[in-house]
Protein backbone atom coordinates (compact mmCIF):
# COMPACT_ATOMS: atom_id res chain seq x y z
CA UNK A 1 0.00 0.00 0.00
CA UNK A 2 1.18 3.21 -0.87
CA UNK A 3 2.44 5.43 1.90
CA UNK A 4 -0.53 8.29 0.33
CA UNK A 5 -3.15 5.81 1.01
CA UNK A 6 -1.97 4.99 4.57
CA UNK A 7 -1.98 8.57 5.24
CA UNK A 8 -5.78 9.01 3.86
CA UNK A 9 -6.62 5.93 6.20
CA UNK A 10 -5.22 7.54 9.50
CA UNK A 11 -6.35 10.61 9.04
CA UNK A 12 -10.22 9.43 8.92
CA UNK A 13 -8.76 7.45 11.67
CA UNK A 14 -7.91 10.57 13.64
CA UNK A 15 -11.94 11.83 12.53
CA UNK A 16 -13.28 8.29 13.53
CA UNK A 17 -11.56 9.08 17.12
CA UNK A 18 -13.18 12.65 17.33
CA UNK A 19 -9.64 14.50 16.97
CA UNK A 20 -9.22 17.09 14.55
CA UNK A 21 -6.70 16.08 11.95
CA UNK A 22 -6.11 19.79 11.16
CA UNK A 23 -4.84 20.76 14.97
CA UNK A 24 -1.31 22.04 14.76
CA UNK A 25 -0.15 18.86 16.69
CA UNK A 26 -1.88 16.37 14.22
CA UNK A 27 -1.31 17.85 10.88
CA UNK A 28 1.77 15.29 10.52
CA UNK A 29 0.34 12.47 12.33
CA UNK A 30 -1.24 10.47 9.74
CA UNK A 31 2.08 10.84 7.53
CA UNK A 32 4.44 9.72 10.08
CA UNK A 33 2.18 7.15 11.38
CA UNK A 34 1.84 5.86 8.09
CA UNK A 35 5.67 5.79 7.54
CA UNK A 36 6.35 4.34 11.15
CA UNK A 37 3.50 1.45 10.31
CA UNK A 38 5.81 1.15 6.66
CA UNK A 39 8.85 0.37 8.74
CA UNK A 40 7.49 -1.61 11.63
CA UNK A 41 6.09 -4.02 9.16
CA UNK A 42 8.87 -3.96 6.31
CA UNK A 43 9.98 -7.46 7.11
CA UNK A 44 6.90 -8.13 4.27
CA UNK A 45 9.60 -7.24 1.82
CA UNK A 46 12.75 -9.54 3.24
CA UNK A 47 13.01 -12.92 2.65
CA UNK A 48 14.47 -14.61 5.64
CA UNK A 49 15.85 -18.00 3.42
CA UNK A 50 17.80 -15.31 1.26
CA UNK A 51 19.20 -13.18 3.81
CA UNK A 52 20.55 -17.09 5.43
CA UNK A 53 21.67 -17.78 1.87
CA UNK A 54 23.91 -15.04 1.10
CA UNK A 55 26.65 -15.85 3.30
CA UNK A 56 26.81 -19.70 3.91
CA UNK A 57 30.19 -20.99 4.35
CA UNK A 58 31.64 -24.91 4.94
CA UNK A 59 33.14 -25.44 7.81
CA UNK A 60 33.79 -28.24 9.70
CA UNK A 61 32.82 -26.82 13.47
CA UNK A 62 30.48 -29.17 14.51
CA UNK A 63 29.40 -27.64 17.94
CA UNK A 64 27.04 -25.41 19.30
CA UNK A 65 26.50 -21.54 17.67
CA UNK A 66 24.82 -19.39 19.70
CA UNK A 67 23.78 -15.66 18.81
CA UNK A 68 21.28 -14.49 22.09
CA UNK A 69 19.76 -11.19 23.27
CA UNK A 70 19.07 -10.71 20.01
CA UNK A 71 16.41 -7.52 19.84
CA UNK A 72 12.96 -8.27 19.01
CA UNK A 73 10.52 -5.81 17.85
CA UNK A 74 6.88 -6.86 16.61
CA UNK A 75 3.35 -6.15 16.30
CA UNK A 76 0.63 -8.06 17.68
CA UNK A 77 -1.50 -9.33 14.52
CA UNK A 78 -4.55 -9.28 17.55
CA UNK A 79 -4.47 -5.65 18.60
CA UNK A 80 -1.55 -3.76 16.41
CA UNK A 81 0.48 -3.23 19.68
CA UNK A 82 4.00 -3.55 20.35
CA UNK A 83 5.69 -7.08 21.69
CA UNK A 84 9.09 -6.64 22.18
CA UNK A 85 11.82 -8.73 23.71
CA UNK A 86 15.17 -11.08 23.32
CA UNK A 87 15.75 -13.38 21.20
CA UNK A 88 18.00 -16.65 21.64
CA UNK A 89 18.92 -18.77 18.72
CA UNK A 90 21.33 -21.99 18.48
CA UNK A 91 21.85 -24.14 16.04
CA UNK A 92 24.58 -26.99 15.39
CA UNK A 93 26.27 -27.09 12.42
CA UNK A 94 26.44 -29.95 10.14
CA UNK A 95 28.99 -28.79 7.81
CA UNK A 96 27.72 -25.54 7.10
CA UNK A 97 27.98 -22.25 9.01
CA UNK A 98 26.13 -18.65 8.37
CA UNK A 99 27.44 -15.42 8.76
CA UNK A 100 26.31 -14.25 12.44
CA UNK A 101 25.10 -11.49 11.50
CA UNK A 102 22.39 -13.07 9.19
CA UNK A 103 20.78 -14.51 12.47
CA UNK A 104 19.30 -10.83 13.79
CA UNK A 105 18.56 -9.97 10.39
CA UNK A 106 16.58 -13.67 10.10
CA UNK A 107 14.74 -12.44 13.28
CA UNK A 108 14.15 -8.97 12.16
CA UNK A 109 12.60 -10.21 9.01
CA UNK A 110 9.88 -12.17 10.78
CA UNK A 111 9.40 -9.48 13.63
CA UNK A 112 8.85 -6.79 11.14
CA UNK A 113 5.00 -8.43 10.44
CA UNK A 114 1.98 -8.46 12.10
CA UNK A 115 2.73 -11.21 14.58
CA UNK A 116 2.25 -13.41 17.20
CA UNK A 117 5.04 -14.68 19.34
CA UNK A 118 4.02 -18.13 19.04
CA UNK A 119 4.55 -18.43 15.00
CA UNK A 120 7.59 -15.89 15.11
CA UNK A 121 9.62 -18.74 17.15
CA UNK A 122 8.69 -21.38 14.44
CA UNK A 123 9.36 -19.35 11.65
CA UNK A 124 12.83 -18.00 13.02
CA UNK A 125 13.88 -21.48 13.85
CA UNK A 126 11.95 -23.50 10.59
CA UNK A 127 14.48 -20.84 8.62
CA UNK A 128 17.70 -21.92 9.74
CA UNK A 129 16.53 -25.58 9.28
CA UNK A 130 15.42 -25.28 6.03
CA UNK A 131 18.63 -23.16 4.56
CA UNK A 132 21.65 -25.02 6.84
CA UNK A 133 19.84 -28.18 7.26
CA UNK A 134 21.55 -28.39 10.74
CA UNK A 135 22.51 -31.33 13.65
CA UNK A 136 19.70 -28.88 15.22
CA UNK A 137 17.84 -25.45 16.21
CA UNK A 138 16.97 -24.16 19.25
CA UNK A 139 14.95 -20.51 19.26
CA UNK A 140 13.72 -18.64 22.72
CA UNK A 141 11.84 -15.70 23.04
CA UNK A 142 11.54 -13.93 25.89
CA UNK A 143 8.88 -10.60 25.27
CA UNK A 144 6.30 -8.27 26.85
CA UNK A 145 3.21 -7.57 25.22
CA UNK A 146 1.77 -3.90 25.19
CA UNK A 147 -1.30 -5.99 24.87
CA UNK A 148 -1.58 -7.22 28.31
CA UNK A 149 0.35 -4.59 29.96
CA UNK A 150 -1.69 -0.98 28.63
CA UNK A 151 -5.06 -2.64 27.84
CA UNK A 152 -6.71 -6.41 28.84
CA UNK A 153 -5.22 -7.54 31.81
CA UNK A 154 -2.59 -4.39 32.71
CA UNK A 155 -0.17 -6.95 34.11
CA UNK A 156 2.97 -4.46 33.70
CA UNK A 157 5.72 -7.21 34.69
CA UNK A 158 4.47 -10.18 32.70
CA UNK A 159 6.91 -11.85 29.89
CA UNK A 160 6.19 -14.45 27.71
CA UNK A 161 8.40 -17.23 26.87
CA UNK A 162 8.40 -19.46 23.65
CA UNK A 163 10.50 -22.43 22.24
CA UNK A 164 11.07 -24.20 19.51
CA UNK A 165 14.06 -26.81 18.72
CA UNK A 166 14.79 -29.60 16.35
CA UNK A 167 17.27 -32.35 15.88
CA UNK A 168 19.27 -33.03 18.44
CA UNK A 169 17.67 -30.00 20.69
CA UNK A 170 14.86 -32.02 20.82
CA UNK A 171 16.17 -35.55 21.71
CA UNK A 172 19.45 -34.80 23.69
CA UNK A 173 18.38 -33.79 27.66
CA UNK A 174 22.40 -32.32 27.66
CA UNK A 175 22.38 -30.60 24.51
CA UNK A 176 19.72 -28.53 25.24
CA UNK A 177 20.11 -27.98 28.63
CA UNK A 178 24.01 -26.78 27.77
CA UNK A 179 21.99 -24.08 25.41
CA UNK A 180 19.52 -23.40 28.63
CA UNK A 181 22.17 -22.84 30.46
CA UNK A 182 24.62 -20.78 27.95
CA UNK A 183 21.47 -18.33 27.35
CA UNK A 184 21.22 -17.79 31.06
CA UNK A 185 24.80 -17.25 32.14
CA UNK A 186 26.22 -13.93 31.21
CA UNK A 187 29.40 -14.29 30.14
CA UNK A 188 30.37 -11.11 29.33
Amino acid sequence: MENSNLTDLYTQVLHELGEDPNREGLLKTPERVAKAMQFLTNGYDQNPDEILQGAIFHEDYSEMVIVKEIEVFSMCEHHMLPFFGKAHVAYIPDGKIVGLSKIPRVVDAYARRLQVQERLTIEIRDAIERTLAPKGVAVVLECAHMCMQMRGVQKQHSYTTTSAFTGLFMTNDSTRKEFINLVQNKIH
